[in-house]
């Protein structure tokens, strides 16, 4: 049996007044990778935050390996081992790629070295003396997923990740994605870019206004694809 690494009960988040999620459950299990799916506005990017204590008011649960992680501030939550990488990178201007690397300390035991990391993202070697801004969009992505497994996390939050990148980068990012789960890493992707998200995941949960309305197994993504046409249009 499969441990289970993260599991959300009944979730509800806001942002100031606005009430976003509206009672999420799932699980994912140590090893995975999952895909939220959904259109814009669903709620993915506010579960990916909830689950790290970026949003306004929670409640609910929120577990990590059984414990319940709702109360505690990002930080804490960081320091079981999960690493949250945003849609919008959140790379330094006036840091070179390399000093972006080691920017965040190192939260657990096992995390990549930057020999590890040139090896997996041989772009960014080159590029480790070029500041921030001189990167292109697909080396900014790779260097903000990057930073993460320096830290040590192995619950891998990944926002967007594809968005508005190149077919060949895109090519990378998967087989990037496939690397970190053949390493034993679990990952939940939130993904628009459903030809990306479709081969890579072991399951699929559908959102549509704040709340869960459809999981499914990566074996079942064929017989689901008319309800994905109605939920997504893909």
């Amino acid at each position: 049996m499969a441990k289970e690494l993260l599991r959300i009960e009944d979730l509800h988040a806001w942002y100031g007044e606005s009430h976003i999620l509206h009672g999420v459950n799932l699980t994912v299990n140590e090893g995975e990778v999952v895909t939220l799916l959904g259109r814009n506005g669903a709620g993915r990017t506010t579960t990916l935050r909830a689950i790290v204590g970026m949003t306004g008011a929670r409640k609910g649960a929120v577990k990590i390996n059984g414990q319940d992680v709702l109360k505690l501030a990002p930080h804490k939550v960081a320091g079981l081992g999960v690493g949250y990488c945003p849609e919008e990178r959140g790379i330094f201007s006036s840091l070179t790629a390399e000093e972006n690397l080691m920017l965040p300390p190192v939260i657990a035991p096992g995390g990549m070295s930057v020999e590890e990391i040139y090896t997996m993202f041989p772009n960014l070697q080159e590029r480790a003396s070029s500041p921030g801004t001189r990167l292109s969009g697909g080396e900014q992505q790779m260097l903000a997923v990057a930073r993460i497994l320096r830290t040590g996390a192995r619950l891998l939050l990944l926002d967007e990740i594809s968005e508005g990148l190149a077919p060949v980068i895109v090519q990378k990012l998967a087989e990037m994605i496939l690397t970190l789960k053949a390493k034993g890493y679990t990952i939940v992707l939130v993904e628009q870019n459903f030809r990306f998200a479709a081969p890579l995941a072991d399951r699929f949960y559908v959102m549509e206004h704040g709340t869960i309305v459809k999981q499914f197994a990566q074996g079942e993504l064929k017989e689901n694809m008319g309800m994905l046409q109605e939920y997504l249009g893909v």
